[in-house]
């Protein structure tokens, strides 16, 4: 069964450019009794014709399968295979992370005896109430499709109905296929057709006429409509589609994080980062718009400031493949392809253009923000750098052609808010799941995709410390990797969250722990140790001048610099609905509570 799993993925193809590629880019595996003798000895007879590739850790080596395929447009995907038990259970993580950012990734963790022969057998959990469970359930919910195969003929069907999810817009995200250990060294009489060449094409699905109409009547009554360009935009690789409508019709476009790099940051009509942790100039724009367009987007709280940034009187289009996203926020839907969509209403919206006041409205507003950007970037001479410093330093010396990759904490906020994006994908960072420890596995990923783009990871020392070991991986593979690690000396993001939630510095920072010993982490001998180069700056010039060596350097290179884990970007923002402890015997967190009441209060005006 194993062997037939792998011969039926090595036929599945896409076609790239006018070439036809492999969908399955690889396999990324770490072996253990529960795979190694079925899964193991398919893909180890492949000759390199599906490369399988080995990893330090099963979680990490998904994010870097993850990241590959968002990297990629989401057209090739990787799979991942272990063992039961730990090995599979490392994997729900960036099953949750691919599920909540719509990512496609194949799954196959070993499972227990479908024979129950030697039940129970190493690392099996056993149910006291249901003998059918197993610990691959935990998949379940972080699956879009699940299947458990206990006979070899099962795979028939499944693989067929897993490439039908993996390959469209509207159902993508991670497949699990649990694998007994038994089946799959069990033999079945497979059809030869089973086997055939299949070439999976890119479906783009057009909207429904009536719903365009729907949605360029609403434009047209409005007179400052506002697009919200999401990974959708960047997905369809409808960026083009997207600039021809927002010139035409006169909108500004704000960014979501994973939608960044739809507009170069310096076309007319981009405002930049909206939200939580947005610019002053799409906030601006979101507030003062009775029309927003919104494609590819879930429109999460960060990027609605918890549903109280945009006007009390304004209509919500939403474009999306999925019409689950389509009808949220009470938005007229539009359930289509981006690409399509777009440029059904550029024909629907022909004469049609906003006021000019409007957008010369949104040209001064984002004057004003780039003089705010160029403040938070711009080094100072005194004390510890800030995030955005650190920001300015690695954007003015990354290049067009770069790629930032970063996940959690404090970063991705100034990241969305700092970071000048000039071409599409040149923008990674995960924020659907906000997962710590993403980041050095994901720029494997992305440098696995994009091989002739320069890949800086930005991590903070939480995150480099949760997980860090594909930075050796990186060094086996000969993918190179430019890693800025800033150390705050501990959780610096939720230590200022905590403060302005009323609360005293507690548990987050490294001096605010119980500890007998001073925390003495040597950052740059443990990644000397992990086989990469590295060095400690102290302030921006030395990390100027460390980023030249790491951009001529031959293999991955980390840069430690320490940093203030106590100023972020002042300008730009919103309020994020974070509740705060409605019983407490400290003033600070009393006031703050009275904070947050006003703003609830605000909310239901």
């Amino acid at each position: 069964m194993a062997q037939a799993l792998v011969r039926w993925m090595q036929a599945q193809f896409v076609e790239l450019d006018g070439v036809k590629v492999s969908y399955f880019a690889g396999v990324w595996a770490i072996f253990g009794h529960g795979n190694v003798a079925g899964m193991g000895e398919a893909l180890a007879a492949t000759d390199n014709r599906l490369p399988t590739f080995r990893a330090h850790n099963e979680q990490g080596m998904a994010h870097a399968a993850i990241a590959f395929a968002k990297a990629s447009r989401r057209r090739r995907a990787m799979a991942c295979t272990t063992s039961i038990g730990p090995g599979a259970i490392n994997m729900v993580t960036a099953a949750a992370l691919a599920h909540v950012n719509r990512l496609p990734v194949l799954f196959l963790p070993g499972d227990v005896y479908a024979s129950r022969r030697p039940a129970p057998v190493l690392q099996q959990i056993e149910s006291f109430e249901d003998a059918t469970v197993s610990a691959n359930d935990c998949f379940r919910p972080v699956s879009r499709w699940f299947d458990r195969i206990t006979r070899p003929e099962q795979i028939l069907d499944s693989l067929t109905q897993a490439m039908s999810i993996l390959t469209d817009a509207a159902t993508c995200g991670p497949v699990t296929l649990a694998l007994c250990q038994d089946v799959q060294a069990e033999a079945f009489n497979y059809p030869e057709k089973f086997f055939a060449h299949r070439l999976w094409h890119t479906r783009r699905l057009r909207p429904d006429l009536v719903e365009i109409e729907d949605a360029a009547q609403a434009i047209r009554a409005s007179q400052r409509p506002l697009i919200v360009a999401g990974g959708g935009v960047l997905y369809s690789g409808a960026e083009i589609m997207l600039a021809k409508l927002a010139e035409r019709i006169g909108a500004p476009v704000a960014e979501t994080q994973a939608g960044k790099g739809s507009l170069s940051w310096d076309h007319p009509q981009a405002v930049g980062s909206l939200g939580v942790t947005g610019t002053s100039a799409a906030n601006r724009a979101a507030s003062e718009a009775d029309c927003v367009i919104a494609v590819g987007t879930r429109l999460q709280d960060f990027t609605t400031g918890s549903r109280m940034l945009f006007g009390k009187v304004c209509t919500f289009i939403q474009i999306n493949a999925a019409a689950y996203d389509a009808g949220k926020h009470g938005a007229l839907p539009v359930v289509g392809d981006a690409w399509e969509a777009l440029q059904e209403l550029l024909k629907a919206l022909e004469g049609w253009r906003a006021d000019q006041s409007w957008q010369d409205d949104n040209c001064k507003a984002v004057l004003e923000w780039n003089r705010a950007w160029e403040k938070a970037t711009t080094p100072r001479t005194i004390n510890l750098p800030s995030d955005g410093e650190v920001i300015g330093a690695v954007w003015r010396n990354a290049g067009e052609n770069s790629v930032v990759v970063c996940a959690a904490g404090g970063l991705p906020g100034e990241l969305h808010k700092l970071w000048r994006t000039s071409r599409p994908l040149g923008y990674h960072v995960e924020y659907g799941f906000s997962c710590m420890g993403y980041e050095i596995a994901a720029g494997l990923g992305v440098k696995m995709a994009l091989p002739l783009r320069d890949v800086f990871v930005m991590v903070g020392d939480g995150s480099y410390l949760m997980l860090n070991s594909e930075l050796a991986t990186s060094i086996m593979l000969g993918h190179k990797i430019i890693v800025v690690l800033l150390d705050n000396h501990g959780f610096g993001c939720i230590h200022r969250l905590q403060k302005a939630t009323g609360g005293r510095p507690f548990n987050n920072l490294l001096q605010d722990t119980i500890h007998e010993n001073e925390a003495n982490i040597d950052f740059v001998l443990h990644a000397r140790g992990l086989g990469a180069s590295a060095e400690k700056v102290a302030g921006i010039t030395e990390l100027e001048e460390a980023l030249v060596r790491a951009k001529a350097a031959l293999t991955s290179y980390v840069i430690v610099i320490d940093t203030d884990p106590s100023i972020t970007t002042e300008a730009g923002g919103h309020w994020w609905d974070v509740a705060v402890a409605e019983v407490s015997e400290r003033a600070e967190v009393k006031t703050a509570r009275e904070r947050y009441e006003q703003k609830l209060r605000g909310e239901s005006q």
